[in-house]
């Protein structure tokens, strides 16, 4: 009996042992599963240990991407969890055109992984859904870090023409990546752009992005809502005591970083990082720093 006994302690220490170890890999080898929740797939990846973050993405993003480097980096003392939106990469459905019914995206994946409690960064249009995480589901959402993105409402300073000329091309190249999420006049950025977009390459797969107006028509839709300010999120925003953490480049040509300067002194508990000679993506620029300013914000603020 007691041989016995100890088998089965052994194999089931052996599965969770490999359920960890699983759960420890990089990026690179993390697994597409899918969330089947509320009548479509949200295909996602899990990787790292720790508590959770939902990170969810740019215009076009799919969970490819990410620079791998700044998600390992997150993984050190995190689990990180990356999804495609309903509609969107390898995922079933349609984009809603509704920030809030995205937002949903979040909730639902949550749900599904039976997550609690999660803290929750979006990246330029991913920063609109997750202020709607925010304000939606706050028994969920703990943090929210914004990266390249806008505050709610009508902000004072617009984007550069070039963004959406080179944003809505179909296919993009790598000077394309550059101009939208760097800094093209410093070499240094420069020069950065082409390490994450070498790594980043490794595992992008283009026919997965969406390359169809029809499809961006239903992104700045749920844009438009997020400008208007119909649910009053930029006065929640002001009232907030969640950690919120936004981070920028001082020249992103998409969302500029003066339109949180010019809400800075009336926002309780928003902080605010900005990486010079940088653009719409900082975190690919800096990917170690940009991870650790998090690791610390999340560790630090309650």
């Amino acid at each position: 009996m007691k041989t016995k006994n100890i088998k089965i302690i052994g194999i089931v220490l052996a599965l969770a042992a490999g359920t960890g170890e699983s759960q420890a890999q990089g990026s690179a080898a993390a697994q597409t599963q899918f969330a089947e929740t509320s009548g479509r797939k949200i295909a996602f990846r899990s990787f790292g240990k720790g508590n959770p973050i939902v990170l969810v993405n740019r215009f076009r993003g799919t969970m490819d991407s990410w620079d791998p480097l700044f998600l390992d980096e997150l993984a050190r003392h995190h689990r990180i969890i990356i999804f495609d939106y309903t509609g969107i990469g390898e995922s079933t459905g349609t984009l809603p055109t509704d920030i809030v019914a995205v937002a949903k995206d979040v909730k639902d994946l949550c749900d599904f992984l039976q997550l609690k409690k999660t803290a929750v960064l979006g990246w330029s249009y991913g920063g609109f859904v997750t202020q709607a995480a925010l304000f939606q589901y706050p028994d969920l959402v703990t943090h929210a870090i914004l990266v390249g993105t806008n505050p709610p409402g009508a902000n004072p300073h617009d984007l550069e023409p070039i963004f959406l000329e080179r944003a809505l091309i179909p296919v993009n190249n790598f000077d394309d990546f550059t101009v939208l999420f760097f800094e093209p006049k410093s070499e240094v950025s420069k020069a950065a752009a082409k390490r994450s977009y070498d790594r980043i390459a490794k595992r992008f797969d283009v026919s997965k992005v969406p390359a169809k107006q029809e499809i961006f028509d239903l992104y700045f839709q749920g844009g438009a809502t997020f400008k208007t300010d119909a649910y009053h999120w930029r006065d929640q925003l002001k009232k907030t005591q969640k950690p919120v953490l936004a981070v920028c480049g001082d020249h992103d040509i998409c969302f500029p970083v003066e339109n949180w300067y010019a809400l800075a002194r009336e926002l309780p508990s928003t902080q605010l990082i900005v990486f010079p000679h940088s653009g719409h993506g900082p975190q690919h620029q800096f990917p170690e720093l940009t991870a650790q300013y998090i690791t610390n914000f999340l560790q630090l603020t309650h």
